[in-house]
């Protein structure tokens, strides 16, 4: 206990206390008497003290007061300093240590030891040398030049940038790539946010303008790792959505969203909303409720159908904010190992949003941070990849410039999941592995691998899907030569005899990737392997035969995943081959081809409804106005509503007979004659 803890006991306020034995430097020796005694000195003399000292107790108190200062402080100093004394054995090293201060005190807890006030007449020698001995430390130069703890921060700084750094403290395999030493969905906080990436390529002051003076004087909003909350948005609250975990299997966190009951009753209106097709009706949903994830979303698809990008994108934002303020405690973005499973429909809002936010980040030109958004999707359920984005990204990663990305998710997946018979893998591998052989930083050897393995891939993939090349060459614009043209393994019946599921994949890739083909080294690139594969067909090469025989078992029918990865894309060239039963059923922005062993939570109250005793005028206007009833469906609740009921129907009556008035009076008038065509000439 302290000094000051005793004294707050006692009652006593600082400096009324007596001087005590130690603070005028006379050793009670208690326990050391007679060894200190002599390594102290004589004590001082009584008489040689000056009266003047006493006359004001506040200078006894110590400048530097610890308040956790031990009591018997000063018996571990004077019995360290008696033990270093009797081991040198030398009286006048001792008293030169003593006058340097570097004799120093840890307790075990690691504090520093009790300091006393400098009185060279009246305190013992060991005043004040922890304190000299810590400063001493501070200036103690190492071989390099720099200070002990200056070091040891520079230390930690550069240990840090080394583990974020993607090619820090990653030892090369031997396959020459890079080795990296996280889990393969590692997310980023950092690659979340599309300003960073902006900064990279065009600068702060470019990026952010006037707004840092903004942001100072901003009402407090909370921060996000997914968006950026922004001032023009309302006011957020609570919204009746929250996340639980569901149970946690062999590292595995299962998590799911869940809604209360005042957010389904908003659920129930919006549906309501969009059966009527009117999007004002959403429009006021939100006015109300300005964080319901469902209507941003589909008011979200409405904007972009009207060409009002900016719009569409900040709703999308703005639910993905609403999503991550309902996060469970536990819940990381960053680990890949917290799962989501898209069968339940409150789940599904949040695969949708950061597929749409992850397009926009793309159009936008922020490949790099659409592809951590695309990581994100994949690692909450790699199993069945609900929106199949392993068709989107290998094009991410090309156009981010992750080769070795691509390259170790191809190595690591193919095992299990047979990355290669998908057509974006197989072509887009090769590819990452070419730009890989291009950069001069690397070492020689691992270029010319890279270059063996592009070779090696190209062929595969040529050979496995034909089809390919030449809508390839023609969105390159690409005339290729009179062989490759004329030989039949690459011409149009390559295209024609192959699956409807088979064409969707290649289609989707091509207008998809297209462009990262057109650079001139990669065609140079591509010419002489189409060559060779030509000359394994005229060779009869057994690998032709097996991926023909691979072509005719295999894409018979495309799972519901790629369809609903269609959809959201939107590329013409494979929503063109989506089948009659995915046109013909009608397709929401908000929940697109729902699974179908979905895990219902909560149900959509059934509306009343007699179609027997409606007639087909009834269906027309109801059509035009979901709530009007033509043939008097009245509530008998009350005889207010049951009178205002027969006004609308008298009233809606009304409308009909002069409807049918008009178009019984309605005569068409033949146009005049002109008996004279060729009239008299004249001019009035």
């Amino acid at each position: 206990m302290s000094r000051r803890a005793l004294r707050r006991l006692r009652g006593e306020q600082r400096g009324q206390e007596g001087p005590g034995l130690g603070q005028l430097g006379i050793d009670t020796g208690s326990e050391h008497g007679p060894e200190r005694a002599r390594q102290a000195g004589p004590p001082p003399d009584p008489a040689s003290r000056p009266r003047a000292a006493l006359s004001n107790r506040f200078e006894l108190i110590p400048a530097e007061e610890s308040e956790e200062e031990p009591l018997a402080g000063e018996e571990r100093v004077d019995t360290r300093l008696s033990e270093q004394d009797t081991a040198g054995g030398d009286k006048e090293g001792s008293k030169g240590r003593n006058k340097a201060g570097a004799v120093t005190e840890d307790t075990e807890d690691g504090q520093r030891e009790g300091e006393e006030p400098e009185q060279p007449d009246q305190t013992p020698p060991s005043s004040n040398k922890p304190r000299k001995k810590k400063k001493k430390r501070k200036t103690k130069k190492t071989s390099a030049g720099d200070t002990v703890e200056d070091n040891d921060l520079e230390d930690i700084d550069s240990l840090l940038e080394r583990l974020e750094d993607p090619g820090g403290l990653c030892p090369q395999s031997q396959g020459g790539l890079i080795a990296d030493s996280r889990p393969l969905l590692y997310v980023e906080h950092r690659n979340l946010n599309p300003e960073n990436e902006l900064k990279r390529y065009f600068g702060a002051r470019a990026v952010l303008g006037d707004q840092r003076p903004r942001q100072r004087q901003r009402q407090y909003i909370r921060s996000t790792w997914l968006t950026a909350p922004k001032n023009t948005w309302p006011r957020y609250s609570k919204t009746g959505i929250a996340m639980r975990l569901l149970d946690t299997r062999r590292g595995v966190q299962h998590f799911t969203f869940e809604h209360h009951r005042e957010y389904q009753q908003v659920q129930f209106k919006f549906l309501d909303a969009v059966e009527s097709m009117d999007p004002n009706n959403i429009v006021l949903l939100l006015q109300m409720n300005p964080y319901h994830v469902d209507s941003l979303l589909q008011l979200s698809d409405v904007c972009r159908m009207q060409e009002d990008q900016e719009m569409a994108r900040d709703l999308i934002e703005r639910a993905l904010y609403s999503l991550e303020c309902a996060f469970h405690p536990v819940f990381s973005l960053t680990s890949g190992t917290c799962r989501l499973d898209y069968r339940r429909p409150e789940n599904r809002a949040f695969f949708l949003a950061l597929f749409k936010h992850l397009m926009f980040l793309e159009k936008r030109g922020c490949p790099r941070t659409a592809l951590e958004f695309c990581k994100l999707i994949l690692s909450l359920d790699p199993e069945n990849d609900p929106l199949c984005v392993l068709l989107l990204i290998d094009f991410l990663s090309l156009r981010a410039r992750e080769y070795t990305f691509l390259t170790r998710l191809f190595q690591e997946w193919e095992s299990h999941r047979n990355l290669s018979q998908l057509p974006n893998f197989a072509f887009s591998v090769p590819l990452a592995y070419f730009f890989l052989s291009q950069q001069e930083e690397r070492p020689e050897l691992e270029r010319s691998q890279a270059r063996e393995r592009a070779a090696r891939l190209i062929q595969l993939a040529l050979v496995m899907f034909p089809s390919v090349l030449m809508p390839l060459l023609d969105h390159c614009s690409v005339q290729p030569d009179a062989r490759v043209a004329s030989h039949p393994f690459f011409g149009l019946n390559a295209q024609i005899s192959q699956s409807p599921a088979l064409n969707q994949l290649t289609s989707l890739y091509v207008g998809r990737t297209h462009a990262l083909w057109k650079d001139p080294a990669v065609m140079a690139w591509l010419e002489p392997h189409a060559h060779e594969v030509l000359r394994m067909v005229e060779a009869q090469d057994p690998l032709v035969q097996e991926a023909e025989h691979k072509r005719k078992i295999r894409y018979q029918s495309a799972p519901r995943n790629i369809y609903r990865h269609v959809i959201l894309s939107e590329m013409k060239e494979a929503t063109a081959a989506l089948p009659l039963e995915v046109t013909s059923q009608p397709v929401m922005g908000f929940d697109p081809l729902p699974p179908l062993d979905s895990i219902v939570s909560y149900t959509r109250p059934e509306r009343t409804s007699h179609p027997s005793n409606e007639s087909t005028l009834s269906l027309f206007f109801r059509s035009l106005l979901p709530n009007f009833n033509l043939q008097g469906d009245l509530r008998h609740d009350g005889d207010d509503e049951a009178g205002a009921g027969q006004d609308l129907n008298q009233g809606v009556n009304r409308l009909m007979a002069a409807m049918r008035d008009m178009l019984a009076n309605i005569q068409f008038q033949e146009p005049p004659r002109d008996d004279n065509p060729e009239g008299d000439g004249d001019w009035d």
